[in-house]
């Protein structure tokens, strides 16, 4: 570059450099859009945690456990995630009793704690003491632990 040319250079301001700099020719544009669209659908497709769902003797469930995993299906799985720590509306529940606390409300991790939350509900979380009996409740924790 010449000294000349330096000087003009010099003079532009930095937004003018930058419009020079960054400025996409509509040959550009035809591929660079293409080629953005792709790497956001990978991008999507990846983040997905789609996975087929392990039937109760893959999972290797007992028959109370079995009946826990149809509960969690009916009334929990709307707002809970059983095998991400992912949150939906609630926590994900994955690893929750390998957990000295819950995660949310940092309370111990074990049975009494966790039946209060289900009988009771907390914070969005409804309680099922009218609709869960002691034993649905029992085959709940049963395949919680199970995550």
């Amino acid at each position: 570059m010449a000294r000349d040319d330096f000087m003009q250079w010099k003079h532009i301001g930095l937004r003018e450099r930058l419009r020079i700099r960054i400025q996409i020719t509509p040959v550009r544009k035809a591929t660079f859009l293409p080629a953005l669209s792709v790497l956001v659908i990978i991008a999507a497709i990846s983040a997905c945690d789609v996975q087929r769902r392990q039937s109760d003797a893959e999972l290797g469930l007992n028959a109370q456990q079995s009946a826990g995993r149809k509960i969690y299906d009916s009334r929990c799985e709307r707002c809970h995630e059983a095998y991400s720590t992912r949150g939906k509306k609630g926590p994900g529940l994955k690893g929750m009793f390998q957990h000295k606390y819950l995660s949310l409300s940092g309370l111990p991790a074990n049975d009494e704690r966790v039946t209060d939350i289900i009988r009771l509900g907390r914070n969005e979380m409804p309680g099922y003491s009218q609709t869960l009996n002691s034993q649905d409740i029992q085959d709940l924790l049963a395949y919680l632990h199970t995550l």
